[in-house]
């Protein structure tokens, strides 16, 4: 019962955060120096000022700011997220973050398990042979990872993956990859009104993870090294904590008092890490859809900056809201469940 009722408090204070960023998005942008109007017309010369006001007038930009601030508000509470002016003229928001959303989802999720799956038990098992040539090595290629800037790596990887044969004499066909699909969508339109596709057609989903691998590993890299260097540092705390000595004198066996007790509580550290690079992740994926050509919610983001279409960016910044608060709400139901005490210490 305390963990629910924590549980529902952390819901609770999450409406008023959604609401403060929300608001802010709208004056940022609604209030900001951008004139959609004059960027409909694509022009400023005195000869489109008439345009202009009519745009402006048919937008209701002409409103008080007030009545536009309410109106907004009123439009994503229910998702009625209105038509794009300059980016896919005419087009529903609803149905373009529907259809850029699931590619930037699917590399986002990769790039989290690679970062996961790989960094953190190697950052745990670098804690556990701290001060070994296994430890030294695995700390230093977590720095490399952390070091090398998201850009640089992609345009490197790109390069050796398109250039393979002459460089190594590896022709990537004979195992069953070709090379004018490392860039690109990948290919998730075999999933559309059938999410179970993702498992009743293995070889279609297997296709989709290899097309979206090279940009989920640059993605991920840099959090990999990040929790490689974490891990390892709280497998270290943990380590020097009493209670392990104490189990030590219990007669705890070695594999038990790891997986028991040094592993669980180093995860602890280890999840607000996680989950907000999970984010960073999903929603800082520009350069990388850019480089490995995905048309993901980075690209359309950036496309709507430039050409000013504000109902597209105040859509989006609303769904990373959304999707940032929704990770820190995922990150309270893990502490529960990684350390319950918690949850008490919360009610007390």
């Amino acid at each position: 019962m305390k963990r629910f009722e924590y549980l529902v408090k952390r819901f609770l204070l999450a409406i008023p955060v959604v609401w403060l960023g929300t608001s802010f998005t709208w004056y940022a942008i609604f209030m900001g120096p951008i004139d959609p109007a004059a960027a409909l017309v694509g022009q400023t010369d005195p000869s489109a000022t008439g345009k202009i006001e009519n745009i402006r007038t048919n937008l209701g930009l002409d409103q008080p700011p007030l009545q536009q601030y309410l109106d907004y508000m009123s439009d994503v509470l229910v998702f009625d997220l209105g038509q794009t002016w300059v980016v896919y003229s005419g087009t529903e928001v609803n149905s373009l973050i529907l259809q850029f959303l699931p590619r930037t989802l699917w590399l986002g999720f990769w790039s989290v398990v690679i970062a996961v799956f790989i960094g953190v038990p190697l950052g745990f098992y670098a804690g556990t042979r701290s001060n070994t040539l296994a430890d030294y090595l695995t700390s230093f290629s977590g720095i490399s990872w952390r070091a090398m800037p998201n850009f640089w790596l992609a345009a490197v990887l790109l390069s050796v993956l398109i250039s393979s044969e002459a460089l190594f004499g590896l022709q990537w066909e004979s195992l069953g990859i070709q090379t004018d699909t490392i860039t690109g969508n990948p290919g998730l339109g075999y999933m559309d009104g059938n999410p179970l596709a993702l498992v009743t057609e293995p070889m279609n989903t297997l296709e989709a993870i290899k097309r979206v691998a090279p940009a989920a590993l640059v993605l991920g890299s840099a959090s990999m090294g990040n929790e490689i260097r974490i891990g390892r540092t709280a497998v270290m705390e943990v380590k020097n904590e009493q209670y392990i000595e104490f189990a030590k004198a219990k007669g705890v066996s070695g594999r038990q008092l790891v997986w028991k007790h040094v592993l669980r509580n180093a995860l602890v550290p280890l999840v607000p890490i996680i989950t907000t690079e999970a984010f960073l992740l999903i929603g800082g994926s520009v350069l990388v859809e850019t480089v490995f050509g995905i048309n993901g919610m980075g690209v359309l983001f950036l496309d709507a900056a430039i050409n000013g279409d504000i109902p597209v960016l105040g859509s989006l910044m609303y769904v990373f809201i959304l999707v940032l608060v929704g990770v820190n709400f995922l990150q309270d139901v893990l502490y529960t469940v990684i350390d319950p005490r918690i949850a008490l210490e919360d009610s007390g």
